[in-house]
């Protein structure tokens, strides 16, 4: 990327739900709404549709596939792909491989980070995480906190074997220890939870965000909400709960029985959450087993689990910045942009195809994608 050019964006500019304007425009790579003296029409380049900030995914993975840890090419790609369908700020709940360099590329995404995973021994995939006991809780979320970007991930729940189903991982009196010192240090926590049963004590314990949230109940709702415990439900994770179940129910009936149920009712869960008043943000759980780049799907997830569109989008691109410490389209604010043919508060499914990505204050080159049928 070059130096900077002087970008005049037309059209509607949505710098908030409410706040519509007429146009932007870019200058030394950052966001003005006060046309700039002197500027030629030689001297700018422009832009015309449907501004929003740049998208975010608020649960991913750089640097992770499904038998852990990835090289620097291999996790270059996946950032790439999530930046060329518009996510421009991703928030890596939890990766084994070290994705420092990325922070020096001004051609890629903004990263936040949580460390790595904090699972329990034998309870999580392999090489995903650090697998320690309860009592070394407290002193691996403070070591996590110190590599992070102001979160920690914690596997609140997974199969127990012995039980033959999804069972909590931490002692309530041990979680509130860790949250409580991952505060101190200025750092929230976020935990993976699939099942009801460890929902209440992480709460009480001061979680502060649930990746899937999909054991979400009538009796925690009410309490996430109380506490404003924020869920990113991934939902074209949740997806992937029949194909999990399929290959588990014959040594894990139990198990399978349960992944189906909570997977049947997943549109449901998220829509009471949603009247609940508690925050809901985008993420797709890209990497693993996911594809990067799908930030637009889970966006039209949320509109069919009955989120309203407006509500979805926000929960990808203003509401989302704001709740990890990012602006949007701000006055002085970096120029992180995404422009859309149409109007993508009409129809979400805008968002899969952007006319133009507006990184740092450079237009990308878009690489062309296959058409792809409405969902």
């Amino acid at each position: 990327m070059g130096g900077f050019e002087v970008l005049r964006i037309t059209g509607r500019v949505l710098v908030g739900p409410e706040d519509v304007r007429d146009e932007l425009w870019v200058l030394d790579g950052r966001i003005t709404f006060t046309p700039p003296v002197g500027a030629g029409a030689r001297d700018v380049r422009t832009l015309s549709g449907w501004v929003l900030p740049g998208l975010v995914d608020a649960h991913c993975h750089v640097g992770l596939a499904s038998h852990g840890a990835v090289d620097r090419d291999t996790a270059e790609r996946q950032i790439r792909a999530d930046r060329d369908a518009g996510a421009l700020l991703l928030s890596d709940a939890g990766s084994p491989a070290d994705t420092r360099w990325v922070d020096d590329r001004v051609d890629l995404p903004r990263l936040v980070r949580a460390g790595r995973h904090i699972a329990r021994t034998r309870r999580y995939v392999r090489n995903y995480g650090i697998e320690i006991e309860p009592d070394q809780l407290l002193a691996n979320v403070v070591e996590q906190a110190g590599r992070g970007d102001g979160w920690v991930k914690i596997v609140g729940d997974w199969i127990d074997r012995d039980a033959g189903d999804l069972a909590p991982c931490w002692p309530r009196d041990v979680a509130r220890a860790a949250i409580e010192a991952a505060h101190a240090v200025g750092a929230r926590v976020t935990a993976h939870c699939f099942a009801e049963s460890s929902l209440a004590d992480l709460v009480e314990a001061g979680i502060d965000c649930v990746e899937h949230a999909t054991g979400l109940t009538d009796e925690t709702i009410p309490l996430f909400a109380a506490h404003g415990v924020a869920i990113v439900p991934t939902l074209i994770n949740i997806a992937t709960f029949g194909d999990i179940a399929a290959a588990a129910e014959e040594k894990f009936p139990g198990y399978g029985k349960h992944m189906r149920a909570l997977h049947t009712r997943r549109y449901d869960t998220v829509r009471s959450a949603y009247d609940a008043g508690i925050a809901i943000y985008v993420g797709t759980d890209a990497g693993g087993s996911l594809a990067h780049g799908l930030v637009a799907d889970e966006v039209a997830e949320l509109v069919r689990a009955g989120l309203p569109p407006l509500a979805a989008l926000s929960a990808a691109s203003w509401a989302a910045r704001a709740w990890l410490g990012f602006p949007g389209c701000d006055e002085g604010a970096a120029a992180d942009l995404v422009v859309y043919p149409q109007d993508p508060r009409v129809d979400v499914r805008v968002l899969a195809a952007p006319s133009f990505i507006v990184l740092r204050g450079q237009v990308l080159d878009i690489p062309a994608k296959e058409s792809r049928p409405a969902q």
